[in-house]
Parts: C-alpha cells; sequence; structure tokens
C-alpha cells in the first residue's frame, strides 16, 4: 500500500511499489486525464505537476513518491476547466485529436507559473512534449494569450475572435 497525495486528496493506492505512477492514477484511482503515449517518457502525453514541477508519470515508480508530495493531475488543475490555460486552449481551438494535449496544458500550466511572460525560447525548451497533429503553432499562440493576460493583440496575435472579444 502507497499513500499519494492526488489533487489535494491523501489516497491509498495498492499497487506493486514498482507501478508507474501513470497506472496508479489511471487504472486504482481512475483518473483517465493523464494519458498513456510512450512509455519511456518522451512524448509527455502522461505530464503531471509533482510539487508544481512537470513530471512525466509513465516512469516514475509510486514508491519514489512520497506522500507530502503533490501530485495535480488535469483533473485537478482547476475546477470546470477554468484554469487560464485550458480556457487559451478552448478558445484558440489547440487540439485536433487532443490526446497529447492534457500533457500538453499541464506542461504550459507549469511554464507559465515560473515563467509569466516567456520568450519563444523559453517555450522552445520547455515545450518539450510531441503533437503528433502538429498543433505546435497554436499552443505557442495560447500560451502567448495567457502571458498577455488572455489578449490576444496584446500577444501580438491576429486572430479574428476568441470567446467574447473581438480581437
Amino acid at each position: 500500500m502507497v499513500q499519494l497525495n492526488v489533487n489535494g486528496r491523501v489516497q491509498n493506492v495498492d499497487a506493486d511499489p514498482s507501478t508507474p505512477l501513470l497506472w496508479a492514477l489511471r487504472e486504482q484511482l481512475g483518473l483517465t486525464g493523464t494519458k498513456y503515449g510512450c512509455g519511456v517518457a518522451a512524448c509527455g502525453s502522461c505530464t503531471v505537476h509533482i510539487d508544481g514541477v512537470p513530471t512525466r508519470s509513465c516512469v516514475r515508480p509510486i514508491s519514489t513518491i512520497e506522500a507530502k508530495e503533490k501530485i495535480v493531475t488535469i483533473e485537478g488543475l482547476s475546477p470546470n476547466g477554468e484554469h487560464p490555460v485550458q480556457k487559451a486552449w478552448v478558445a484558440l481551438d489547440v487540439p485536433q485529436c487532443g490526446y497529447c494535449q492534457c500533457g500538453m496544458v499541464m506542461a504550459a500550466a507549469a511554464l507559465l507559473k515560473e515563467k509569466p511572460n516567456p520568450t519563444d525560447a523559453d517555450i522552445d525548451n520547455v515545450m518539450t512534449n510531441i503533437c503528433r497533429c502538429g498543433t505546435y503553432n497554436r499552443i505557442r499562440a495560447a500560451i502567448k494569450v495567457v502571458a498577455a493576460g488572455g489578449n490576444p493583440r496584446v500577444a501580438g496575435l491576429n486572430i479574428q475572435h476568441i470567446e467574447g472579444s473581438q480581437a
């Protein structure tokens, strides 16, 4: 039995200590927003925050996580999808298939917390998740919109309409 602090709740997980966090989240706790992509920490679909640090959960055994460490999944990022990154993702129609997007949102949220006004180089260095649909331009645009306080014009983007505001 391993205790995990997930989305503000300490929960007991009855799994082998070598079980990757990804599978404990999905199979034992029913938090299926965190996705399996590659199993080798390359794609980032499984990104969660551990004490605020984006972490690829597919290779992190639950035995290496202490109950005091705070794990945040996409389900715990913000109630009802109200996190600024989630709102920008929706407003800019970032996802195509959407499979990788939970991991992308988690990586972007961590980036913006660390660097509220990231440069293109900052975005390139941190956003190493893989999107097979190639929505990287929209991902960058959404990050810039959040950094600009939700205003696409301030972000330097030529977008005709974003929910509730004319650009």
